[in-house]
């Protein structure tokens, strides 16, 4: 099982993983004009099922929300959990793509 303090922003590839090297999970990003964009959450096989999906854009609503950003979920994996978890996305603005 996957520590979610093990996520880490790796603001130089605009991406939260999770993971060890070479199987790391990872949820990308863009920041833009004061917003957030999810673009694409990638789980390897051996790590699916463990809830590191949702670790890892909690921890992108997370971020988001200290910093004042507004958060885009383009990513549909993102969107879907989010709709699912609205404790978590109620954390943040959400806005759509433009």
């Amino acid at each position: 099982m996957i520590d979610p303090s093990e996520v880490r922003n790796d603001t130089a590839g605009s991406r939260f993983v999770c993971g060890p090297a070479g199987h790391e999970a990872e949820l990308l990003y863009r920041l833009r004009g004061g917003r957030m964009i999810l673009i694409h959450t990638e789980v390897p096989i051996e790590l699916e099922g463990q809830g590191i999906g949702g670790k890892l854009v909690t921890a992108a609503v997370d971020y988001a929300a200290q910093a004042g950003l507004v958060v885009v979920p383009s990513c549909p994996f993102a969107q879907s959990w989010l709709d699912r978890h609205p404790g978590v996305a109620a954390r943040v603005q959400l806005d759509e793509v433009r």
